[in-house]
Parts: C-alpha cells; structure tokens; sequence
C-alpha cells in the first residue's frame, strides 16, 4: 500500500501546480545547458590546448598553466589591481546604496520622492560603452569641462587624467558609483518598506527624532539585507567588470589598469599576438576558486557574527 501511495501523493502535491513547475523547467534547463554542461571545457586549463586535438584530444600538462601563471611578473600586479580597486569600490561605493535609502525613507512627499528615484535609477540603464565615453569627454584636457575649469582656475592646461595610472582606479570606481547607487538601493527601499508603521509610532511616542528613528528602526531592519549582499559582494572580490577597464585602458595607465579580467582576454582571444586558451583558462579557474573560498569563508563569519548567512 505505501508503494501505491506515495505515487499518489506525489501526483497529488506536483499535479496540482504542473504549470509553475513547467515555468521552472525553463530556466532549469538553460543553467544546465548554458552553466553545468560548459564546465567540461574546465579541463583545458590542464591540457596543451590544440585546434586540431581538441579539448579532448590535447595532451596534458597539469599544473603547468598554473605554475606558470604564478611565476609570471604579471601575477602580482594583475591581482593587485583587481583587489585594491575591489576594495575600494566596496568601501567606497557599499554605503552609498544604504544611504540612500535611508533618505529616501524620510521623504514624504510622495511625488517628489518618485522623481527622485526615477534620476538616480537612470545612469544603470546608459552602457558601459557610453558611460567611458562621457568620462572621456567630461575629463578630456583640452575641451572636456574638467580640462575647462582647471585652465579657467590655473591659466595651464589640465593634465591628462586618463593618462595618469593614479587616477584610473578613483575614474572607475566613482563612475562606477554614480552609475548604479540607485538602481542598487531598490532592494533596500524594498526592505524599510516591510517595516511595520507601529515601531515608527513608539519610537515617536519615546521621543526618538528622525536620526534615532534611522538609527534604531531602519537600520535593524536592513541588517540582514545588509549582510546577505555584503557577503555576496565579498565573494565576487576578484571579479570585476572587464569591459569599462578595457575601455578605459591604455598603454599610459596600464599599470593599474590591467586586472585579471583584461590579462585573461589577452591571453586568449585578444588579437595581434599569439594566443593561448589553456594559460587564460588557468587564471579563469585560479580566479573562479579564489572567489569560492572567499564567498564561503565570509558566509561562515557571518553566520557566527549575527546568524544571518546564504546557507
């Protein structure tokens, strides 16, 4: 009888909700087509990679692509960068999203508040193509308003700031900031808009002014929302987007310019020399790694430090 009713039972608990099952089936199958199915391919960063062997048919090599990758002058720097501009843009950029919710939270007139958040969400949606096409003309020396107000000021021209390697990591990591503040306080406008008009009216009722209300009620309520997407942040450290740095990359600034994601398309795919898949497929890999141990070391801190954590 149980071999005939669990059967049952399962028809009874799936059958009913077939059609969202069905939906769910879609996106299943695109992450195992387009995700899983592709991580065959991680073999060739231990093989020779060859056109005509083939994944399969190259020899291997085993750790050499690594080995080589760490020996290589370029290691130190290419991590490096890709950390420090990172970190800056968590210690930087993390806070401004929160912030700006909180403010958002104390405006009350309505219309004015939906304005608001219309401008801030705009730059997201502006690629990234034209995004370094206006740093590039707003700081050009000559006819860029930068390179404007510094002769309007000093009587010399400007200086080439996409040519210093200082300026490289604050043009993007504060462009970066002022493109996506907005769009990434969604979730956190979301969040105070889940917090119960009660606890406002008894903090009223204690005397709280608007800043304790934002100290003792706001902030609590984000903490988990807080934690879940710093965790996810820190996971992501080594990774950041490789076509803005691409853009912004020149032979001038390449010493803070060059990050993992650009050494890898160089390696590669990139044109005008010789190419090797098996070399930047290892540092692909070496990367992806680094970012695991990473995502689940700090989702292990969190869960001791304040019980909130991905799993």
């Amino acid at each position: 009888m149980i071999k005939e009713a669990l059967p049952q039972r399962l028809q009874k608990k799936y059958g009913r909700y077939w059609q969202l099952y069905l939906f769910l089936l879609i996106p299943a199958v695109y992450i195992v087509i387009f995700s899983y199915i592709p991580m065959l391919g991680v073999q060739i960063a231990f093989k020779k990679f060859n056109i005509i062997g083939g994944i399969w048919g190259s020899p291997w090599v085993g750790l050499a692509n690594f080995r080589k990758f760490f020996n290589s002058y370029t290691f130190i720097r290419v991590i490096g960068n890709t950390l420090r501009i990172s970190l800056y843009d968590i210690v930087a950029g993390f806070p401004f999203p929160i912030i700006f919710a909180l403010c958002l939270n104390t405006i009350d007139h309505r219309q004015f508040k939906k304005f608001l958040q219309t401008v801030t969400y705009m730059p997201h949606f502006i690629s990234v193509v034209v995004i370094v096409g206006m740093l590039m003309q707003i700081f050009h020396p000559m006819n860029g308003l930068y390179g404007i107000i510094v002769r309007a000021i000093t009587g010399s021209q400007a200086v080439d700031l996409f040519g210093k390697p200082d300026a490289f990591p604050h043009l993007y990591v504060w462009s970066g900031i002022w493109q996506g503040f907005g769009w990434s306080s969604i979730i956190y406008v979301a969040a105070l808009t889940s917090v119960p008009e009660e606890l406002y009216e008894a903090a009223r009722v204690d005397g709280a002014g608007r800043f304790k209300m934002v100290l003792y009620v706001d902030l609590p309520a984000l903490a988990p929302t807080i934690t879940i997407l710093l965790i996810l942040r820190l996971g992501s450290i080594m990774s950041l987007g490789f076509e803005k740095a691409w853009l912004m990359q020149n032979n001038l600034n390449l010493r803070t310019s060059e990050l993992i994601s650009t050494f890898v398309y160089k390696q590669g795919l990139a044109a005008g020399g010789p190419t090797d898949f098996s070399y930047a497929a290892a540092i692909g890999l070496f990367n992806s790694l680094v970012n695991l141990a990473l995502i689940i070391m700090v989702n292990k801190i969190a869960n001791k430090l304040s019980e909130t954590s991905l799993w």
